[in-house]
């Protein structure tokens, strides 16, 4: 079969290659899927330049936490009448050397979800690890019916999906953006409003949309970036939920105010978060996809041959909208 896959950390161009590796057979409780599609997200990329350690865990790595497939064999313990199964995945290459970039990949039954038969393969590779990471920041602290809700970098992948699930589940959505093409994207996916942060002031602004009361709840890209604007906006005894913190990994806190509001801080890792979550997860983004709730935007699609440059645009940011590669 054909796979793509690095065996040392690396530039994309320089460490992923294309070729032929041997068709896995599932293990007891695996299935093996048909790889249709294949979904790049940051921590692959991150994962591949060795920002999760300084070792690689395995010899070979073949990328891709998400995709969507066909289920065509089963391991032990697994019914078979799971073969012929449309799925879409979750985790596919967490703790384990192989992922979805490649044209077969056996894997733990439970990350092999039935996907809506009104969900194309193409939509089905985008939902994994940015809409289970939506799901997570935004329910782990119970219901947002009837809550306003920031959501930071509203056209990012997890950004627009907790737009989306936040729309599902009742609450009211503002969003900030950086650009008007962003604005657009972040609106189609159900936003009530946005702020553009590189023109407004988003603490006022969101103060004006909200009658000075502020939000219940925030869905933040980035904790420190972003560190002032929740403590003047997130109201007593609110949650902020945050899932990378990329312009500081160790910013420092301004405890009393946070203490004060009896702020919850939720941080969120979808791969290390506990069983009965992902669960929840599955369900709950299952049940609003086939509700056709979902919007699953394509910002560009590569080849199997052109797994390097599928990553170079994830990396680059620039992408709105997720990243995928045919099979």
């Amino acid at each position: 079969m054909k796979a793509a896959w690095y065996e040392k950390y690396g530039p994309a161009r320089e460490v992923i290659e294309v070729g032929e590796m041997a068709k896995p057979e599932p293990s007891p409780g695996e299935v093996l899927v048909n790889i249709r599609v294949a979904g790049v997200n940051p921590s692959d990329w991150r994962s591949r330049t060795g920002t999760r350690g300084p070792d690689m865990p395995f010899p070979r790595i073949v990328p891709g936490q998400d995709g969507s497939g066909v289920i065509e064999a089963v391991g032990e313990g697994v019914p078979a009448s799971r073969i012929g199964e449309r799925v879409w995945l979750y985790e596919s290459q967490w703790q384990r050397p192989f992922g979805s970039a490649e044209e077969y990949t056996a894997l733990p039954s439970e990350r092999a979800v039935p996907l809506a038969d009104s969900t194309s393969f193409e939509e089905g590779a985008c939902i994994g690890i940015p809409a289970m990471t939506a799901h997570r920041c935004l329910f782990a602290d119970g219901p947002v019916e009837s809550k306003t809700i920031l959501v930071t970098g509203g056209a990012g992948a997890v950004g627009n999906y907790a737009i989306q699930l936040a729309k599902w589940g009742g609450a009211t959505v503002i969003t900030t953006v950086s650009s008007d093409e962003k604005a657009a994207h972040a609106l189609k996916g159900g936003a009530d409003h946005t702020v553009n942060y590189r023109t407004e002031d988003v603490v006022a602004r969101v103060r004006e949309l909200t009658d000075g009361q502020g939000v219940e709840h925030i869905v933040d890209v980035d904790f420190a970036g972003n560190l002032d604007i929740s403590r003047q906006v997130l109201k007593v005894n609110g949650v902020l939920a945050m899932y990378a913190s990329g312009s500081d990994p160790a910013p420092p806190l301004p405890y009393q105010p946070f203490m004060r509001n009896n702020t919850t801080f939720r941080f969120v890792l979808v791969y290390t978060e506990p069983t009965e979550a992902k669960q929840q997860a599955v369900a709950h983004i299952t049940a609003a996809d086939k509700a056709g709730k979902l919007w699953h935007p394509v910002a560009a699609s590569f080849p199997l041959e052109e797994t390097a440059a599928a990553h170079e645009l994830q990396e680059s940011n620039k992408a709105i909208g997720n990243i995928i590669i045919k099979l």
